[in-house]
């Protein structure tokens, strides 16, 4: 088992940023990919960001491309999301979520076989 725990939510003025944590613990030997998704009310679940543990690649939505950076503390088996020039548009509870090995992994979120609780972004006009 993977245990996540996300903080750093919080409400913001368009334009400004927030940084997200994703602490992991348990057994993270088998993690390859730490990712977010974000759910706003109504809405599908969707990617966000991701990297790999090692910490090697990355993966961006087109959504939060260019204004978002996602890096991984090894260290303190952390993951963070740093997300700037933020939108009323991006108002939704994000979620981290791990993914054990797979032959053939893909940013879906059934892909994902760990999740943490969310924290809520309010993004306001």
């Amino acid at each position: 088992q993977v245990q996540l725990v996300e903080s750093g939510g919080g409400l913001v003025q368009a334009g400004g940023s927030l940084r997200l944590s994703c602490a992991a613990s348990g057994r993270t030997a088998s993690t390859i990919i730490i990712g977010w998704f974000r759910q706003a009310p109504g809405k599908e679940r969707e990617f966000v960001a991701a990297i790999t543990w090692s910490g090697a690649n990355t993966y961006y939505a087109d959504s939060v491309k260019g204004r978002s950076t996602i890096v991984r503390d090894n260290a303190k088996n952390t993951v963070f999301l740093q997300m700037n020039s933020l939108k009323p548009e991006d108002t939704a509870v994000y979620y981290c979520a791990a993914m054990r090995l797979k032959i053939a992994p893909t940013m879906d979120k059934n892909a994902f076989d760990y999740w943490g609780q969310g924290t809520q972004v309010t993004v306001s006009s």
